[in-house]
């Protein structure tokens, strides 16, 4: 409960006055990054590679475009916003040789920094601001008044005006209307990992997954499955988002409380706890990190293996057919053709800001 939070007034905006902010990358956290730094004001150059298809969506925004070297060296603030397993190489060749002492190099996620792939020179001041949400997220609430919580964090302030720069950039997002918290890239990244394998993706994921086969199996239709599984997920997190665990429990009937009082522990047991503990290790340890490395350089077969398998999922066909009578919802269909905005994605080819990551 110590933690600090920083609002609109610990940011000084005069830190980036007259400033140059280079986006490097313009897909779903690149676009919102580049349009709402425009809107608070900012000079924008957005840095996509010659054949990117994202120049034409850069420029249709009204944003200046040009090659990532060129965006580097005219910028003050360069922030990397392309995907985790490009940034080496996009920074061994476009962006390292053309980074000037003074200029401040920035991240949304400590990974390359922390597991030591990209380790800029000692006259660069290096930051970061994390937003806690997607790059679609970002944008519409920065554009309805508001602003999506953060992560801020100074590895290096050569300058001394680094760390007030990282807070300006934060403001400029809208971030610091919500609130930043102040975090090393270290903890950013191996919390942010943990997150996202044991609750938000993979624990999340294995658990509805799990819920549902154990339905069918038993003899239950697949459509009042997936109803109890998958679709009312959304109204439970909607209550925990608005009013943490109490409000989801004060807002559900009492025998959904009780069941998950004397249920929900036998399910999500001490053995899982082992389990995400090791998983946490594996992450602190940077094993994971070689993991995930070794499989992009070696073309990612057991990754599209595991994403073909889940793909056809009896969850999934059955919630396409039923999303698809709820227009409200604007339903989403990922076919297996679009995964090859994957292998692009590898090769250093960005998201198109319309698409909507995890």
């Amino acid at each position: 409960m110590g933690a600090r939070m920083y609002y609109d007034n610990d940011a000084d905006q005069a830190a980036l006055a007259g400033r140059t902010v280079a986006i490097i990358g313009y897909g779903s956290q690149g676009h919102a990054h580049a349009l709402n730094l425009r809107d608070s004001g900012l000079d924008v150059f957005v840095g996509l590679a010659p054949g990117s298809r994202s120049r034409a969506l850069a420029e249709e925004a009204g944003l200046k475009v040009g090659d990532v070297a060129d965006a580097v060296r005219a910028a003050d603030v360069v922030m990397i916003l392309v995907p985790d397993t490009a940034q080496k190489d996009v920074y061994e060749a476009e962006i390292g040789p053309n980074l000037r002492q003074g200029q401040l190099l920035m991240f949304a996620h400590g990974f390359n920094i922390h597991f030591g792939r990209i380790d800029p020179p000692g006259g660069v001041d290096v930051g970061m601001v994390a937003p806690k949400g997607p790059g679609h997220l970002l944008r519409s609430v920065y554009r309805a008044g508001g602003g999506v919580p953060a992560l801020f964090a100074v590895h290096r302030d050569h300058s001394g005006s680094g760390r007030a720069r990282v807070l300006a950039y934060a403001r400029a997002l809208g971030c610091t209307r919500a609130g930043v918290l102040e975090t090393t890239f270290a903890e950013e990244t191996e919390t942010d990992l943990f997150g996202e394998q044991s609750v938000l993706c993979g624990g999340t994921a294995a658990l509805v997954k799990m819920s549902f086969e154990t339905l069918v199996e038993a003899g239950y239709q697949p459509e009042l499955a997936y109803f109890e599984t998958m679709h009312e997920l959304k109204l439970i997190v909607d209550l925990m988002y608005r009013g943490g665990l109490n409000f989801m429990r004060f807002s559900v009937s009492d025998t959904a409380e009780y069941g998950d009082y004397v249920s929900g522990p036998r399910i999500i047991d001490e053995r899982v706890r082992e389990t995400m503990k090791q998983v946490l290790a594996e992450i602190r340890d940077g094993s994971f990190a070689r993991r995930w490395i070794e499989e992009n350089e070696s073309g990612r077969r057991e990754f599209e293996r595991l994403r073909s398998q889940d793909r056809d999922h009896l969850i999934e066909r059955v919630g396409a057919e039923l999303r698809s009578q709820m227009r409200w919802l604007d339903p989403v269909e990922v076919h297996a053709g679009q995964a090859q905005a994957s292998a692009e994605k590898h090769a250093g080819t960005e998201r198109a800001a319309s698409e909507q990551p995890a």
